[in-house]
Order: C-alpha cells, then structure tokens, then sequence
C-alpha cells in the first residue's frame, strides 16, 4: 500500500513536470527563435555585421577650384551637387589636404580632391537582425530587462523538467546520464581550455 501511495505520487509529480515543460516550452518558442537567430549571427561578427548592411559606391566627380570655397559646409554642398546626390550633412572636414570627409546620418563621404573621386559609404539596418540582436543584447533595456530574466529562468526550468520527462533506459538513470554528462562537459571543458591553459 505504502508502495503504491509511492508510486502514485511519483506519477503525479512527473504529470505535473511534462505540464510544465509542455506549457514553457510553448510560451518560450518566440524567445527561443529570437536568442537563437541573433545568437548564431553575434557569434559570426568576425565574418559579417549581424547589424548593418555596408554599402560602397564610387562616384567621379568633375574637376572644380575647390580650394575657392572657404567654408567647408558650403563646399560639402558643392561636391553633392555635382555628384548628384541628396544627402543631409551632419559635419565635415579635411582629414588632409586632398581628403574630405563628409559625415551623414547613416554614413560617409569621403572625397579625393587629388583625382576628384567620390566615396559614399552608407550603411542601413540589417532586416530581422537588427531587431532581433537588439533585444538579444538587451538594449531595450526597462520591461524587457524582466522579460529576458524570466526567459533564463524559463530555460533552467525547462532543462530541469526535461532530465525527468522520460523514465527508464532512456531516462535520467539511463542513456540519458550519459547525454546530460556530455552537455555539462561540454562548457567546462572550453572553459578550462581557453581560459586556464
């Protein structure tokens, strides 16, 4: 009787975890996705950046007494009107005596007075990335500060109820040892490596 009293309460705690696993794991796939994408595009910043798209083109400009004009807002509107461009200037300068530079909102201009030669660099939000690497690295901060707190102590929630979800071989005291061994080695085994040695 003792044994089956036992026995009845371990089923309802393992019902009561698949609940709670099945249920997180539903609240928690949108956060999973957006962790996940941004998480796999930050790791590859040496490769590409997950936030911005660069963008570079070259423009030949015709040759005009540029030494003439005095104030450097004034010449900055010059070079844009002759490369046909319409941009908003936020500053400018010569960086040397050939080199211009020219500051926009979302990027640089960079003129070659030496062989009247335009460089335009203008960066644009990356679709997708952009958003999702800003709440990934929470620079929303505020509300979603508690959000993203929660979603951490969802995913320790969700693996602690998942080592018990499945009972026998398969389980915790079985296969399943071996596979959650591996995944706590895993970390400590890079962390030994590339911080220790």
């Amino acid at each position: 009787m003792i044994e089956k009293n036992q026995s009845e309460k371990i089923s309802a705690i393992r019902k009561w975890i698949k609940i709670i696993h099945r249920d997180l794991g539903y609240i928690c796939f949108g956060l999973c996705v957006v962790y996940a994408v941004s998480g796999f595009a930050v790791n590859h910043m040496n490769d590409w950046n997950p936030n911005y798209i660069k963008e570079i083109r070259e423009i030949k400009i015709k040759n005009f007494d540029y030494m003439s004009i005095e104030e450097d807002k004034e010449l900055a509107r010059r070079v844009l009107k002759e490369a046909e461009l319409n941009y908003q200037i936020d500053d400018c300068f010569f960086e040397n005596r050939y080199i211009f530079k020219i500051f926009l909102k979302d990027g640089i201009i960079e003129v070659d007075f030496k062989n009247f030669q335009v460089k335009i660099e203008k960066t644009k939000k990356r679709p997708i990335f952009y958003e999702l690497n800003y709440l990934h690295l929470n620079k929303a901060k505020k509300a979603w500060t508690y959000i993203a707190d929660a979603f951490a102590v969802s995913l320790f929630v969700l693996a602690l109820t998942g080592l018990f979800m499945i009972k026998g071989k398969n389980g915790i005291t079985g296969r399943g040892a071996y596979l959650t061994a591996i995944g706590l080695l895993l970390p400590i085994v890079f962390i030994v490596v590339y911080i220790y040695l």
